[in-house]
Order: C-alpha cells, then sequence, then structure tokens
C-alpha cells in the first residue's frame, strides 16, 4: 500500500494512477482482440471509443464529485478540482453516452459496441479499484475480522486501525463480473443482453458493498448517494432488457454467422 510507488527525478508513479493505466490498456487489448476473433466487429472502432470514453467517462466522474461534494466545491474550488475525488457512477453514464454518440455519428450498432465493452469496462475498474488499495481511498469500516487490513500514515484511509479491505472485494468483484461477462458473450440470443448483466450486476454489488464502506461519499435520504443510483440502474438494466427483448437482434458474431449460413444455403439450392 503506497500512494507513490516511485520517484525518477522530478517524475513521480502514484499507485492509482499506475492502475488505471494498466487496467486501460489490458481493457483495451483484450477488447480490440475480442472484436476480432469473434465478436466480428471493428477493433480500430473499438479502440476509439475506449480513449473516447476515457476522457469523457473520467471528466464526468469528476463532474459528479463535485455535485456530490458541493459544499467543499465552495468552500474551496480550487482544492476540489485538484484532489482526486472521482464517482464511478458519473464515469459510467457518461461513457454509455459517448458510446451512443460515436456510435451514432459512425452509423454502427451501438448495442454490439456496448456489449463489446462493457467486461472490458469492468476489468479497468478492478484495476481502479486495486489503485484505491494503494492510495487508501475508498476504504471500509473498522472491523475485528481476522480478514482486515492496516494502512499506513501516508495513505487516505485512517491509519493503524484494522479495516475491511472494500477495495479488494470490489476488485474481485469487477474481475469476476468481466469473467461471467467474456463466458456468457456466445450464449447470449439477443443483442444487448450482455450490458444487461454488467449493469444489473455492477449495481447490486455497489449497493451492497456501500454498506461497508466508509469514507464519506455523499447521502440521499438513508442510502449513499451510489446506493441511491444503484437503485436507478438496476431500474435501467430491466428497462434495457426489455428494449433487447422487443428488438430481438442477433448479436453480431451470431448474424454474421446467419447471413454466411443463408447464402450458403441459397448456393446449394441454386
Amino acid at each position: 500500500m503506497a500512494m507513490d510507488l516511485f520517484t525518477i527525478g522530478r517524475f513521480t508513479v502514484h499507485g492509482y494512477g499506475l492502475m488505471i493505466g494498466l487496467g486501460f490498456l489490458v481493457a483495451v487489448l483484450i477488447g480490440s482482440y475480442r472484436c476480432e476473433h469473434g465478436l466480428k466487429l471493428s477493433a480500430d472502432h473499438y479502440s476509439s471509443i475506449a480513449i473516447y470514453t476515457l476522457i469523457i467517462g473520467w471528466l464526468g466522474g469528476k463532474l459528479l464529485y463535485l455535485i456530490v461534494e458541493f459544499k467543499s466545491f465552495l468552500e474551496a474550488p480550487l482544492q476540489a478540482l485538484g484532489s482526486s475525488g472521482f464517482v464511478v457512477y458519473g464515469g459510467i453514464i457518461t461513457g454509455v453516452l459517448t458510446i451512443f454518440g460515436y456510435c451514432k455519428i459512425k452509423k454502427l450498432s451501438f448495442l454490439s459496441y456496448l456489449d463489446a465493452l462493457v467486461p472490458c469496462v469492468s476489468i479497468c475498474q478492478g484495476f481502479g479499484r486495486l489503485g484505491c488499495f494503494l492510495a487508501g481511498c475508498c476504504y471500509g469500516k473498522e472491523t475485528a475480522c481476522a480478514l482486515h487490513v492496516v494502512f499506513p500514515e501516508n495513505s487516505l484511509a485512517p491509519a493503524g486501525v484494522p479495516l475491511i479491505p472494500t477495495q479488494l472485494y470490489s476488485a474481485l468483484g469487477n474481475f469476476l463480473l468481466a469473467a461471467i461477462m467474456i463466458l456468457m458473450t456466445y450464449h447470449m440470443k439477443r443483442r444487448g443482453d450482455i450490458a444487461v448483466i454488467y449493469f444489473g450486476g455492477y449495481a447490486i454489488g455497489r449497493f451492497v458493498i456501500e454498506f461497508f464502506r466508509d469514507d464519506p461519499r455523499g447521502a440521499v435520504g438513508a442510502l449513499t448517494t451510489s446506493q441511491f443510483i444503484s437503485i436507478l440502474m438496476t431500474a435501467f438494466a430491466i428497462i434495457l432488457f426489455l428494449i433487447n427483448k422487443k428488438l430481438n437482434l442477433p448479436p453480431s458474431w451470431k448474424e454474421e454467422t446467419e447471413e454466411k449460413d443463408g447464402k450458403e444455403e441459397k448456393e446449394e439450392k441454386a
């Protein structure tokens, strides 16, 4: 656990930033490979969407953080802007809008690329939570359980206190969710259903983990801000499932296979 891993001259490598960078790189490599070898989608478009989503998603996460911490922002605007504060849900919302906008402009299938991207988003989030663990942010409540972590003085978490390692649980949950989506990809009958697994699975997991976190993160009534958004995201997942069912579009990989089989059948009849 270290906020700063090492320094070369005036350049310092921060644990959180390194994990975000590694997560993005792994996500792009895995996603591009899947697009070229199985999903029948453009790896170039995937990479472009990933870059735009990272940039705009980061801005969205920062914006939601400033909204949640609006009082702190009014008291010290520059400090709030310069802090590492970030709300994941802001990144997810603006990220989805970015994917939709790109696909609309380029006349691509939004649901197909959304299905391709969400497993890799989950992977990137997993690495991000490892970065949180190194920095000490997003920490859990004090515990007497043997499965605990004690952070040092130079981290963002309370030092010298046994805490629930919520960052590691969140990372494990994100990696597990990504694995499920990748394994389920070729079992899905409809385009967009992988995205349903992501939004529903992440929302439920985030709602539960919030009960064990102890860092300040805003509230909506009796719920934390993230729990409130989790409920909305679960509703969105249900609506998306119903839309997918109504559209009943085959996944990108299956659509091409069916077209190929249809052509071969016509040739045989001819």
